[in-house]
């Protein structure tokens, strides 16, 4: 016999439940949330030391003032290192002069990774794999790769490309990201969307003696040319997963894959292509499990005439979900156009209602990180006041890694010369992949039930094993929680502590 549920009580059911699911789309506790900062603005040259530095910092402020989980902070632009490299010259476009080294001295990379990590925040190590050059006519460092390898280099239009048919090359470019990965305790390396460069109207990319010579095996020669990408393209993920398994390898290509009148399986739009104009089989890679996130740069409208944002964004979300997807958004498109159900509003709103009504889309990453920090539109106080509110974890990537690190232990609190603290001590672990590397601190006040999927009650993502208590006159009952953080985010299950604030 069928039990019947009380109408009133099914009622009350659906009308909380729905509320629920609101809130999680509302202020979802796990959300990738990134800023991209490029050096190639050269919004660095001609900056001192303290001052370039100083500069980072009032980004990194900004960007976890918006609760900001993520920075994909650029370091290599034309075959080039804005890090300390003993394979590449220091790049242009931090001292305005390739190969010539910061003075003072300092490693922005290295400099980023420690300021990222004091924040609770990723870093992303950001190259560009193929580009040598983006100007023929700028003096090469005697260091440069073209330098010593002119034969594996091909002119197009003033700009300087590596062969991509030459496994010598994707070696060269393994090496690069093996040394970064080596030296530096980067949270991902990232590519951008070039691969193939883009198409210039009547300009042929000569790779013909390359086809020749080691393109027997195809007829087609855009075939070729996306497996020579393919090749790299996994070869970079088997580099980094051999150095450290919980580094990730993700990449932003152009916002669309194919168009529909190339493939029926392509979206409705009719602009450049991934596929056939970049040579970037984008899909493949995810379903190959050769890339471990996706940003496809939808830098466009809604409305747009030629590249829908929401036809886009729905055509991603339903094709690319093997491997996470987040969206690449544009501030200055965002902002520079209103949204067709209300001519007073920017694109914001929409856009970020659109992007977390997906199951599958994971969160974004705003371009560039410049515009959010200077307030364009009134971009980041959106992020602060609404969109963003409240912290987010990083979502979990649980095909490399779902163990989570065991409990922190001792949690106390302790007056000290610095204030009423919060310690704790780091779980055990028999692994690095186990090892607890950020903390969540959760507050409740007195009755609360402990939530830990509600987002409003974290108070802080920290490194640290400890944590400042607020208190005023000791005369308010919290429950603070502590839980642990692995490398990929897998969270540990709770450990609690009644104080009086």
């Amino acid at each position: 016999m069928k039990s019947k549920i009380p109408f009133f009580i099914l009622i009350i059911f659906l009308i909380f439940g729905f509320s629920g699911d609101l809130l999680a789309q509302k202020y979802p506790k796990r959300e990738f949330r990134a800023g991209w900062i490029q050096i190639i603005n050269g919004q660095f040259q001609g900056l001192s030391t303290v001052q370039a530095q100083q500069r980072l910092l009032n980004q990194l402020d900004a960007l976890k003032k918006a609760n900001m989980n993520a920075v994909i902070f650029q370091i290599r632009a034309e075959g080039d290192a804005l890090y300390e490299s003993n394979l590449e010259p220091w790049s242009r476009f931090l001292t305005g002069q390739q190969g010539k080294a910061p003075n003072p001295y300092w490693d922005p990379l290295a400099f980023m990774v420690e300021e990222c990590h004091k924040r609770g925040m990723e870093l992303h190590a950001w190259i560009n794999p193929y580009r040598a050059m983006m100007n023929i006519n700028k003096e090469l460092a005697y260091s440069h790769p073209y330098i010593k390898y002119p034969e594996r280099f091909i002119q197009y239009g003033n700009q300087l490309f590596f062969d991509p048919a030459l496994q010598e090359n994707r070696n060269y470019i393994c090496s690069i990201v093996s040394d970064i990965v080596n030296r530096y305790d980067v949270d991902a390396i990232h590519m951008d969307d070039y691969f193939y460069p883009y198409p210039k109207d009547g300009m042929e990319f000569n790779d013909d003696p390359s086809f020749r010579r080691l393109g027997s095996a195809y007829t087609d020669k855009g075939d070729w040319r996306r497996d020579n990408v393919n090749l790299l393209i996994k070869q970079i993920h088997e580099t980094v997963r051999e150095i450290k398994p919980w580094v990730k390898f993700g990449v932003s290509p152009f916002g669309i894959y194919r168009n529909e009148r190339s493939n029926p399986f392509g979206s409705r739009t009719n602009g450049l292509q991934n596929y056939d104009d970049l040579y970037a089989d984008v899909l493949l890679w995810v379903n190959k499990g050769w890339v471990d996130y996706n940003i496809p740069q939808i830098y466009w409208h809604v409305g747009h005439p030629v590249a829908d944002y929401q036809v886009l964004v729905d055509w991603w979300a339903k094709n690319s979900s093997n491997r996470p997807l987040f969206i690449g958004q544009s501030v200055p498109n965002t902002i520079q156009h209103a949204d067709p159900n209300n001519p007073n509003m920017n694109q914001l709103p929409l856009k970020m209602r659109i992007q977390r009504s997906y199951q599958s889309v994971g969160g974004s990453c705003q371009w560039p990180a410049t515009s959010v920090v200077a307030n364009e539109g009134r971009y980041l106080d959106a992020l602060v006041s609404e969109y963003n509110k409240y912290p987010s974890l990083v979502p979990v990537f649980d095909f490399m890694d779902d163990k989570a690190p065991k409990s922190v232990r001792k949690v106390k609190s302790l007056w000290t010369i610095d204030g009423y603290m919060l310690f704790w001590t780091a779980p055990k672990a028999k692994t690095l992949m186990d090892e607890a590397i950020r903390y969540v601190i959760y507050r409740f006040e007195r009755g609360q039930k402990i939530d830990l999927e509600d987002p409003s009650h974290i108070v802080a993502i920290t490194p640290n094993e400890f944590y400042k208590l607020p208190y005023v006159d000791g005369q308010k009952k919290y429950t603070y929680v502590v839980t642990a953080l692995d490398r990929l985010h897998n969270e540990s299950k709770y450990k609690r502590k009644k104080v009086s604030l």
